[in-house]
């Protein structure tokens, strides 16, 4: 089943229309993404948690990247869209208000991909979450 994404104007905010994920990166309509960070401490040291993608990823397989990140589906907003993900990719369940606000990213890329043009217009909501857990607390997809 196909996803749609809202498209956005340069801040994030939905224009009223929507593209399928796939056609927004070929023809570079902007749409939204939350990448989200866990942090703990551990043996006295502040760490921040990284994801490694799975081996059979087209994109960057088999490499560290953020903790929790993915596009947001229409109709749905940012921190809705992290805790699903969050949840979704390592079984950790988190509230809205424990979500920290970094920031906002924009990114503008242009590559080539899998053989096709890739065309990325996006704009993120960064957050962090603290997350005081041992390994065993997740439950790696």
């Amino acid at each position: 089943m196909a996803e749609y994404l809202d498209i956005v104007d340069e801040n994030g905010i939905p224009t009223g229309e929507t593209v399928e994920h796939e056609t927004a990166h070929a023809k570079g309509f902007r749409h939204r993404t939350v990448h989200l960070w866990l942090v703990r401490k551990k043996d006295g040291k502040l760490q921040v948690l990284l994801q490694r993608r799975a081996k059979h990823k087209e994109s960057f397989p088999d490499r560290y990247d953020t903790s929790s990140a993915g596009h947001i589906p229409a109709g749905s907003d940012y921190r809705e869209s992290a805790i699903r993900e969050l949840f979704e990719e390592l079984g950790v369940y988190a509230k809205a208000e424990d979500l920290v606000y970094c920031g906002t990213r924009r990114v503008v890329y242009d590559n080539e991909f899998c053989g096709k043009l890739f065309h990325d217009r996006q704009v993120s909501k960064v957050f962090y979450l603290w997350f005081d857990a041992d390994e065993s607390a997740f439950n790696i997809d």
